[in-house]
């Protein structure tokens, strides 16, 4: 089974085949399954030992940092910018 599918035909194969139980999904590694784990509780544990304040703080950051790198939102224009002067297109 590869991991880049390429064809939807080849996705729907797959499913085919395991829901027949052609193919069996292999299990998940001890490292993998502990790793999982651990990433679980970790972020819940976090969560509860933040204040309020450190959670808007934290939530804060990142909807700026999203925002940020958003080129569909153009700047607003003040008093010290230049001026952008639109370029007439003929059609």
């Amino acid at each position: 089974m590869s991991s880049k599918r390429k064809d939807f035909t080849q996705i729907a194969f797959d499913v085919v085949q395991r829901a027949t139980g052609e193919v069996v999904v292999p299990a998940l590694s001890k490292k993998q399954e502990s790793g999982r784990k651990g990433g679980v509780k970790g972020g819940l544990a976090r969560a509860t030992k933040l204040t309020p304040e450190q959670r808007t703080d934290i939530a804060q950051r990142a909807a700026r940092s999203r925002w940020s790198k958003s080129p569909a939102i153009a700047p607003i224009a003040n008093e010290s910018a230049p001026s952008r002067k639109k370029a007439k297109v003929a059609l």
